[in-house]
């Protein structure tokens, strides 16, 4: 059984920094993208970060480029986002999402993600 287990959310000031972290185990997908969506109460859950394990191409949201990285170990099966000037409006429940495919590119659209970790709180504020 397939699972994506995030940690690293929490607390922190506008202008700090927080690294999620999101362990994959049992996903037996040969090429796969896996990233981070967000999701604040009353709105759509967005794209924020992903990466194709294939090639390693990447998507990284406007709101978020120049501010957050994805990075991955492979030998660990764990995906990082790095969050740098952090804002109030990073505020939301980080989920890691994964998916098998085979294109050289990544899916932005949370429809095109099969699995799914349970969320991790991110708080920015003074």
């Amino acid at each position: 059984q397939s699972h994506l287990v995030e940690s690293g959310g929490g607390w922190a000031q506008p202008g700090g920094s927080l690294r999620l972290s999101c362990v994959a185990s049992g996903i037996s997908w040969d090429v796969y993208a896996i990233g981070w969506f967000r999701q604040v109460p009353g709105k759509e859950r967005e794209g924020v970060c992903m990466i194709n394990s294939d090639d390693g191409s990447m998507y990284r949201a406007d709101s978020v480029r120049g501010r957050f990285t994805i990075s991955r170990d492979t030998t660990k099966n764990t995906v990082f986002l790095q969050m740098d000037s952090l804002k109030p409006e990073d505020t939301a429940v980080y989920y890691c999402a994964a998916t098998e495919w085979s294109a050289r590119w990544v899916p932005v659209s949370k429809n095109d993600y099969t699995l799914w970790g349970q969320g991790t709180q991110v708080t920015v504020s003074s």
